[in-house]
């Protein structure tokens, strides 16, 4: 996640005049004169913010605010960090920072930074299901599984990966408990039907919406890439990764270009996802073959784990038959054919 928003920049410049010579104006080469930046905005808990500078700054006084309102109780700084004492964030709430960061040469900046409310209560919740060759009647989605009791506010869905990314749904608070399923569509018909459920299941209408399950959309989403893709799960924007899965039909050999994954975005999520230990390789680097293959699956053949598998494999997914897709109840254990 790009927290760095935006920024208006302001330097503090060293005056100089006409009078002397040149010689006496020391060492322009060395003055600084570059404003801090922001690297990193994240929540260590719900009453904890960290910002990781590029050096050694400070908040300058009364600069800072969050919206919605959220009390500042104090900032300190510890090499190229700040860390701010806030009072108890919303888990999932969206949050807007500003503050003028100074460094220890008065050079600042302005900035503009999103971050998520730290939740707590977040449970464990899989990837159990999805489609990516979905049809005109069965659009593409994603079925989730809840694991444990909790709260799903900032739990974050993307098509990609946290840092390369196409899509990407940040789910508000909530609660769940075990069992519980949530579906995900990924190409809404845009209709006032299609309700983020949060409350009741049910009250949403649209394609292969699930009374048994909790109903989202992607708004604008033009459905999962077909062949090539990466699914991920992260605990919140900014967060460790949760679940994830790597599908292909390619292999090493399909394309000399980007490592036969035939795309740089593909090849990029996916090493992404074996480098930060979502995904699993055979080898000593991320290969298609490493990934599920989605040939034979369908709208209504859908991809679906094993039972109690989670080895971050392909060998924990197979497809089901046509008509076997069971979205919003246990997956079939029935195997596709060709």
């Amino acid at each position: 996640m790009n927290v760095f928003l935006s920024a208006v920049v302001s330097l503090t410049v060293v005056g100089m005049t006409s009078c002397g010579p040149i010689s006496e104006i020391k060492n322009l080469k060395n003055l600084d004169l570059s404003p801090p930046v922001l690297i990193t905005l994240r929540t260590l808990d719900d009453r904890t913010l960290e910002l990781t500078l590029s050096e050694p700054s400070a908040l300058k006084a009364d600069s800072c605010t969050i919206e919605p309102d959220l009390m500042i109780f104090s900032a300190r700084s510890i090499e190229s960090r700040l860390v701010m004492a806030v009072e108890a964030q919303t888990p999932g709430q969206k949050y807007l920072l500003k503050a003028t960061l100074e460094d220890q040469r008065h050079n600042s900046v302005d900035i503009l930074a999103v971050f998520y409310g730290f939740n707590p209560q977040l449970p464990s919740v899989k990837i159990n299901e999805f489609t990516t060759r979905g049809t005109g009647n069965h659009p593409d989605v994603v079925e989730l599984k809840v694991k444990e009791e909790g709260n799903m506010g900032g739990l974050v869905l993307y098509q990609g990966t946290e840092s390369n990314w196409k899509d990407r749904l940040v789910f508000p608070a909530f609660p769940v408990i075990a069992g519980d399923f949530i579906l995900v569509h990924f190409k809404p018909q845009g209709i006032p039907e299609e309700i983020d459920e949060t409350e009741h299941r049910g009250v949403s209408g649209g394609l292969d919406a699930c009374d048994t399950a909790f109903d989202f959309w992607i708004r604008d989403g033009t459905g999962i890439s077909g062949n090539n893709g990466v699914l991920s799960l992260y605990v919140r924007p900014g967060g460790p990764i949760a679940d994830a899965v790597l599908y292909s039909n390619r292999t090493s050999e399909s394309d000399q270009r980007y490592m036969g994954f035939g795309m740089r975005n593909t090849m990029e999520r996916a090493i992404e996802l074996y480098e930060n230990r979502g995904w699993t390789a055979t080898d000593e680097f991320i290969r298609p073959e490493d990934g599920i293959n989605p040939d034979g699956s369908a709208g209504t053949r859908s991809i679906c784990r094993r039972k109690g598998e989670d080895t971050d494999s392909r060998e924990d997914w197979y497809i089901v038959p046509t008509r076997h897709a069971s979205f919003g109840e246990e997956n079939s254990e029935e195997l596709y054919t060709p």
